[in-house]
């Protein structure tokens, strides 16, 4: 784990991101605020391609917690049966979504509280939801950022709640918003877990990380 880096290192490393991609991006297909839930609460463990392969069609017909009680359990199986622990992921987006109708009029709560509060909906699954959907900065803390935050020292903790919380405690709040997009995208295309592209990144002087690759 590198030391914690100095706010203008931070914020250096973050000015260089945005310039690379203004405006990133998550890669799980959604078409409104209850697409997204239940589209990341289908990724974990997981890939975003493979959930995305699964609810393209479900969400060509599925959009509201309503109907997605109305398609029923196995209905849905039959979307999602190429993702991992579909069965188990399948109830409990059943149970959320009848939540969602008898408890919040079908609408998607906009509170972390709330949505941890949903079945089969964790910390990281609601700051997800809070960031893409409701624009708060909510620092959703995945396996990539948390190699990230620690190899560069960006966000450095020996838990996901301590990276989480350093990003919110040392990202210049300029860059807090698009801020775990960006650490997500250089984690999974850049400085990957095995063999990081060293070479081809736009913060290798920066990065105090030893074992840099060419």
């Amino acid at each position: 784990m590198a030391k914690q880096l100095d706010y203008h290192t931070i914020h250096e490393i973050f000015r260089r991101f945005q310039e690379a991609e203004p405006e990133p991006k998550g890669e799980l297909e959604h078409v409104n605020a209850y697409t997204l839930l239940v589209a990341v609460a289908l990724s974990a463990q997981a890939t975003d391609v493979g959930v995305n392969k699964a609810t393209r069609a479900l969400f060509a017909q599925v959009d509201t917690p309503q109907k997605m009680l109305d398609l029923g359990e196995e209905g849905l199986i039959e979307h999602i049966k190429t993702i991992g622990l579909f069965r188990n992921k399948a109830k409990n987006v059943m149970k959320l979504s009848r939540i969602l109708v008898e408890e919040y009029g079908g609408e998607v709560p906009s509170s972390r509280a709330a949505l941890q509060g949903l079945p089969g909906v964790g910390r990281k699954t609601a700051n997800v939801v809070l960031n893409m959907w409701f624009r708060y900065p909510a620092q959703a803390v995945d396996t990539h950022i948390f190699r990230v935050g620690n190899r560069t020292g960006l966000a450095a903790g020996k838990t996901v709640e301590a990276v989480e919380r350093a990003i919110e405690d040392n990202v210049p709040v300029e860059y807090a918003q698009h801020a775990h997009h960006w650490l997500i995208l250089h984690g999974r295309y850049i400085c990957v877990a095995r063999k990081p592209k060293c070479g081809a990144c736009p913060i290798r002087d920066l990065c105090p990380f030893e074992d840099k690759t060419q």
